[in-house]
């Protein structure tokens, strides 16, 4: 039983910490996001890129209190969704970079359909686990 509540605190910090440093990544390196955002919306990268940010710092921050934890684990989902288009854009337009990384089609994929359900399912497990809420 300890090791399961250990396991969960762990998963719980590293999405807390995953989420922080994605949301501050895009105000240092906001060159990095840019790509991603769809040309069809070029004339709003700046404000998508720093809106994008703060809603990974902001929901980072909510998953640390019990008490919002739910929310801010349906409001991950809710911008994982949201970032869909993102994704689809990115393999349509057959980008291959996004700064010094290189993303081969097939690793696009993947993100899409396998990484991009798992971090959605990463966020639902951690919004509905009770046996949390003493640990942090």
């Amino acid at each position: 039983m300890q090791t399961v509540k250990l396991m969960k605190t762990i998963s719980l910090i590293i999405q807390i910490s995953f989420y922080l440093f994605a949301g501050v990544n895009h105000f240092i390196k906001p060159e990095f996001y840019y790509p991603l955002i769809p040309d069809y919306l070029s004339d709003l990268k700046l404000q998508i890129n720093i809106i994008s940010g703060l809603a990974e710092i902001t929901l980072a921050v909510l998953l640390i209190p019990v008490k919002t934890r739910k929310i801010a684990g349906f409001g991950i989902i809710l911008m994982l969704i949201a970032f869909i288009p993102s994704h689809v854009y990115f393999i349509t337009a057959d980008i291959t970079s996004v700064g010094p990384l290189q993303v081969s089609p097939t690793m696009a994929w993947i993100r899409l359909l396998v990484i991009h359900p798992l971090l959605i399912f990463w966020a639902f497990s951690v919004s509905r686990q009770p046996a949390m809420e003493k640990t942090i």
